[in-house]
């Protein structure tokens, strides 16, 4: 990592910490403080029903998911967040190999599904996205479309597609990659990603790339294409989503976690929120909403492709390394 993006990052975690020093303070009221790293229009719908229907109250810090992971470490025993919820796994599984996580109720973990949840049941899936390739479709038909993911490594695809590689999104689809194909392999895409694409920051950024013509394509999760639609449509009119599915790592679908910490002093709380938000009200937000992300332990958005037709690859979410793929991507020049 270079010492721009340490500094960087340094500055990012102490801004983050700023505003939690009151966090104590609302603990000691009863209320549930959670670091959300979700998208703040969900995380909210979803806090506010839990409030309405069960009365307790939440105190909300908003962050990223590394952001948090990282804060989480430094902040040990004396962390004042109850809850974190992610947008990808990788923060989870770092925080759970530091034995940062309470076990989640057992209850909790019946409605969620085998394959959203970490086999070790310490925290849980609450929500899905799948991985994409947004198109141009003025400019390329469905039989010129990559065949898998893979592909974009090849030289016919060289300026051709586009990525935000620094965002938690696009590393989770690297972590997913590493753990399906091995170091090598992801390596050398890696570095053929370097000489081949275009990077933007954000992945509605690179969708919009895409409908204006600089790039064909982009890797990025299906929600952007699908929230953009569903409001003028102005960043997406020219794109179409490509499905890798084959079980490609160009399929993965990355799932969005939530753990309760062990140093919590309001578990029961805590395992109250979790419940819900994975339970029919809760994953209902999803269904019905408009983060056009998936439910996971109920009907999803009618507008989405089915999860099962997906045909996503299995990727065990609990060990997705955020640390080698920081480490390979940094060696590929691309953080």
């Amino acid at each position: 990592m270079t010492l721009s993006i340490r500094l960087t990052f340094a500055v990012l975690s102490l801004a983050a910490a700023a505003p939690l020093a009151s966090g104590a303070s609302a603990q000691d009221a009863g209320e549930l403080v959670i670091y959300n790293a979700q998208h703040e229009g969900l995380g909210k719908a979803w806090i506010d029903a839990f409030t309405q229907e069960t009365g307790i109250k939440v105190v909300v810090r908003k962050g990223s998911d590394m952001e948090f992971a990282n804060l989480i470490l430094q902040e040990g025993d004396l962390t004042p967040a109850d809850l974190f919820l992610t947008e990808n796994s990788p923060a989870m599984a770092l925080l759970d190999a530091a034995g940062r996580f309470a076990p989640v109720d057992k209850e909790t973990l019946e409605q969620v599904p085998a394959d959203y949840r970490p086999a070790d049941g310490m925290w849980t899936g609450i929500a899905a996205r799948s991985t994409v390739f947004a198109y141009d479709k003025t400019k390329l038909t469905e039989d010129q479309l990559p065949k898998s993911m893979l592909d974009l490594a090849e030289p016919a695809w060289k300026g051709r597609w586009g990525a935000s590689p620094n965002g938690a999104d696009f590393q989770a689809i690297v972590g997913a990659l590493l753990q399906l194909k091995g170091e090598q392999a992801t390596a050398a895409w890696l570095t053929a990603m370097k000489e081949n694409a275009t990077f933007y920051k954000g992945n509605s950024v690179a969708m919009k790339a895409v409908n204006a013509g600089e790039v064909e394509g982009a890797v990025i999760y299906h929600y952007y294409w699908f929230g953009d639609q569903a409001k003028t449509g102005e960043n997406s009119g020219n794109v179409a989503l490509h499905y890798f599915k084959n079980q490609d790592p160009g399929a993965f679908v990355s799932i969005s976690g939530g753990g309760i910490l062990k140093t919590s002093t309001h578990q029961k709380e805590a395992q109250a929120f979790l419940k819900w938000i994975t339970g029919k009200a809760g994953q209902a937000i999803l269904r019905d909403g408009t983060s056009f992300e998936y439910a996971i332990a109920g009907d999803a958005n009618p507008k989405l492709v089915p999860l099962k037709d997906l045909d996503a690859p299995k990727v065990e979410a609990s060990t997705l390394d955020s640390k080698k793929v920081v480490e390979l991507m940094t060696a590929a020049g691309l953080l």
